[in-house]
């Protein structure tokens, strides 16, 4: 049975949200980084890790956001295949939403409309959106702003089969080496590994979005990950950028088959403050 969802309810959950994860933290988030302070060996570290949980507190006592850099709003839509969606374009419904939340919200609005020409666009607009069809009723919406101090440190390689399991790991090591303390360690490190230039780029964006309590349900994957946080942990970047044991709180791995050719691997580096908020609209 069809389910019709006015846009304005997209509306209003993309507003509450865009002010959420601003402005709340994930919980799985803040445990990691209380959990790194108490483990932490080094004295400044500690002493850093414990004023990143200060600022935190602080942003949810004086319901401000977490970090000044409010980030451009991205928009993943798990759309199930039922609904028909009545009063409009979904995406004009997405963007005033945006629209809405980073007015409301006292949100810094950091979008200019045109890549060279730097001319701000004043709300926060464009998003940009991500959709998929699922099967259902609802419509799954998650609002992940990013800030540019991660994003610009992230990047994408083109390795080949040859390179194997052991350049891939390499490749997320010196991606993770040169953004040192530039993302504000410490780090959830997104990993897209396989489909194509752009899906695997979309993969570790998407792999922000999981809970760092969720492990990969592959084993080998899973595996990975544990490898990967334990070698990045061993840079001694430490948390932003003072030295330590605690680089990355997380590493997330999102896979997709690809060609017999190919072996794309992408890492999207999210900062201490890897935010995102998510609703279901029926």
């Amino acid at each position: 049975m069809i389910n019709e969802i006015s846009v304005q309810k997209i509306t209003e959950t993309v507003c509450e949200l865009c002010i959420k994860a601003n402005k709340q933290l994930p919980c799985d988030i803040i445990q990691r980084i209380k959990s790194a302070e108490e483990s932490e060996t080094s004295a400044i570290a500690g002493s850093v890790l414990n004023d990143l949980i200060a600022n935190i507190s602080a942003a949810e006592k004086y319901d401000i956001p977490v970090c000044q850099d409010t980030g451009m709003a991205v928009v993943f839509l798990q759309i199930g295949q039922d609904v028909h969606f009545t009063g409009g374009s979904l995406y004009d419904a997405v963007n005033e939403g945006v629209r809405q939340g980073y007015e409301k919200g006292l949100l810094r609005k950091s979008v200019v409309g045109d890549p060279l020409r730097r001319v701000n666009t004043g709300d926060n607009t464009p998003a940009v959106i991500h959709t998929v069809i699922t099967d259902g009723d609802s419509v799954k919406i998650t609002v992940a702003p990013k800030g540019f101090g991660s994003e610009n440190m992230s990047g994408t390689k083109m390795l080949t089969p040859f390179d194997s399991r052991d350049g891939v790991v390499n490749a997320v090591l010196d991606i993770v080496k040169k953004a040192s303390n530039n993302p504000c360690p410490p780090m959830v490190i997104g990993v897209g590994i396989g489909g194509d230039f752009e899906q695997c780029a979309l993969l570790s964006k998407m792999a922000l979005c999981r809970s760092t309590e969720i492990r990969n349900p592959d084993n080998y994957y899973r595996e990975l990950e544990n490898e990967l946080l334990e070698k990045i942990n061993q840079l001694d970047i430490g948390p932003q950028g003072f030295g330590g044991k605690t680089t990355a709180l997380a590493v997330n791995i999102e896979t997709a088959p690809t060609h017999i050719a190919g072996l794309p691997v992408a890492v999207n580096i999210g900062c201490h403050v890897t935010r995102h908020a998510a609703a279901e609209v029926r």
